[in-house]
């Protein structure tokens, strides 16, 4: 008898159902899966036999064949283990009613007992199971708030397979759907951090550079001494942002899902990401890759931080295959018969001690490195990725009176807030051209229309440009941070006062800077 149950299977950060077909023949005695399963999938065979067995069905002692349909596109996982067991049971008739299977999309991993496990993707499965017209979705139970999100779909999380038998035996009465409002629980966790920059002492120039950094969507990278705070401060980065708006807050949502790194029972997720891999990190760790493509950690970064502490000491072909998604936006991951694109759109924060002892240009200790020592560190940054570093933040130790001052802080709200007010400005600058959402975004064709200065700004940048020995990259980068600065004080122009603020962030591009 010839079943069919549909699954899914993810590829990139979009699903494609796949029909799960169920063949039982009277003849032969192997069991048989075709449609390029991977060694997860051909495993599951064993899964559903044990996961039979232990809850009193039979497994049928004559030919099976599983076909994965589209055959032509990789399956991968143990996620089908479900579908394939429900069709078995159709096929050998010991499912006693099976007419709504067909209406359904059914995914888990099996335990040997029948228990179900969780699974990845489960969100963009869902939206895609709405898309296809599928009454509902059949899902494990950690997964069931994740996939719960997508409305006019019933989404029914499972424990055990025992309760998916029920459930169509039973014509789909013995399971409520999941009921999830979205946008309470999105609305009431978009604030709800645990740190704060009411928590840093002192280094009001720092607060003031990743400020602007947040309203203009610049990259920034903080050099100096250990113990400064640059950690400390960029960790609170993600604290003034603007918060997610609901479409970006789903993109974000299956990218995560689809690595798997959402936690069981699980919604959307309300916050900014804030990513910040060890320095050991490989190439595809970082970008993304694999036999089966999975997101990177730049696309786990999307709309939100990635911070790499102790830039240098990062392998330089990592750092170097980070040049063309961060000008794009996006990652492409081709393989021989299929090329997946994630998401990339990420806020860049490095840090770095200035020099290996880390204490060069240091007010009070003396740096203890060999002559030419300090270039060849800085050395390890490509002059092509520093290029698309806006801001260059030199910190400096914070001085025991400032550590010890009962002074309150400003809090995270507040600067937000500015932040806010900025990106408005922006979103009605931008708003006739398509993907430019800030000014970090901004290209060099459209800088000379929106970065007018007048007379005497051109002076005061020529002034700086030969007297601090600034490259010629500092010019577009100068312009795109004033422009910002501007923003935050409401200016409609570009101000003498807020390219002198910009000049000062490009302390990398002095030529000399590091003796």
């Amino acid at each position: 008898m010839l079943v069919k149950t549909f699954g899914s299977a993810v590829y990139g950060v979009e699903a494609i159902t796949i029909t799960v077909e169920i063949n039982w023949m009277a003849t032969g005695k192997d069991y048989m899966i075709v449609g390029l399963p991977d060694n997860a999938v051909k495993e599951s065979m064993q899964r559903v036999e044990s996961t039979l067995k232990t809850n009193g069905y039979v497994m049928p002692r004559t030919r099976i064949v599983v076909n994965l349909a589209p055959a032509d596109i990789k399956k991968s996982g143990t996620a089908f283990d479900l579908p394939i067991a429900i069709g078995v049971l159709a096929a050998s008739e010991q499912l006693k009613k099976a007419g709504a299977i067909d209406k359904y999309v059914i995914m888990g991993e099996l335990s040997l007992d029948g228990a179900i496990r969780p699974i990845k993707g489960a969100l963009p499965i869902a939206i895609q199971a709405r898309k296809e017209g599928f009454k509902g979705l059949l899902v494990p139970t950690a997964n069931a708030k994740e996939a719960g999100m997508v409305n006019n779909l019933k989404v029914y999380g499972v424990n055990h397979i025992k309760e998916v038998i029920q459930f169509f035996e039973s014509e789909e009465q013995s399971l409520q759907p999941i009921v999830i409002d979205t946008r309470e629980e999105f609305f009431n966790a978009q604030y709800d951090f645990e740190i704060d920059f009411a928590d840093v002492k002192g280094q009001e120039n720092i607060k003031r550079a990743l400020e602007i950094a947040a309203a203009g969507g610049h990259n920034a990278i903080l050099i100096g001494p250990p113990g400064a705070g640059k950690t400390m401060l960029a960790k609170r980065l993600p604290t003034i942002l603007p918060p997610l708006s609901l479409h970006e807050a789903l993109e974000t949502t299956k990218i995560h899902s689809v690595a798997g790194k959402l936690p069981e029972n699980s919604t959307l997720i309300s916050k900014r990401p804030f990513r910040s891999p060890h320095h050991t990190i490989s190439d595809v760790a970082l970008v993304g890759g694999g036999g089966v493509p999975q997101p990177g950690e730049i696309s786990l970064a999307h709309n939100g931080v990635l911070f790499l502490d102790e830039l240098p000491e990062f392998k330089r072909t990592v750092l170097e295959v980070m040049r063309q998604p961060m000008e794009e936006r996006r990652v492409t991951i081709s393989r021989a018969k299929v090329a997946v694109d994630f998401p990339a759109s990420f806020m860049l924060i490095a840090s770095m001690n200035p020099c290996p002892c880390g204490y060069y240009n240091h007010p009070e200790r003396e740096c203890t490195c060999a002559p030419g020592t300090v270039q060849k560190y800085l050395n390890k940054i490509s002059g092509p990725l520093l290029d698309r570093i806006d801001l260059h933040v030199e910190v400096t130790p914070v001085a025991f009176s400032e550590l010890s001052a009962m002074k309150k802080q400003e809090g995270s709200g507040a600067i937000r807030d500015r932040v806010m007010k900025a990106r408005e400005k922006q979103a009605e600058r931008y708003k006739g051209h398509h993907g430019i959402y800030s000014n970090a975004q901004i290209s060099s064709k459209m800088l000379r229309d929106i970065c007018v200065i007048s007379t005497a700004g051109h002076n005061l940048l020529k002034v700086a440009m030969e007297r601090l020995n600034l490259s010629a990259r500092a010019y577009d980068r100068i312009l795109k941070v004033s422009r910002t600065i501007a923003d935050l004080a409401q200016s409609d122009d570009i101000k003498i006062e807020h390219l002198a603020e910009a000049i000062q962030y490009r302390s990398l591009d002095r030529e000399g800077w590091a003796g």
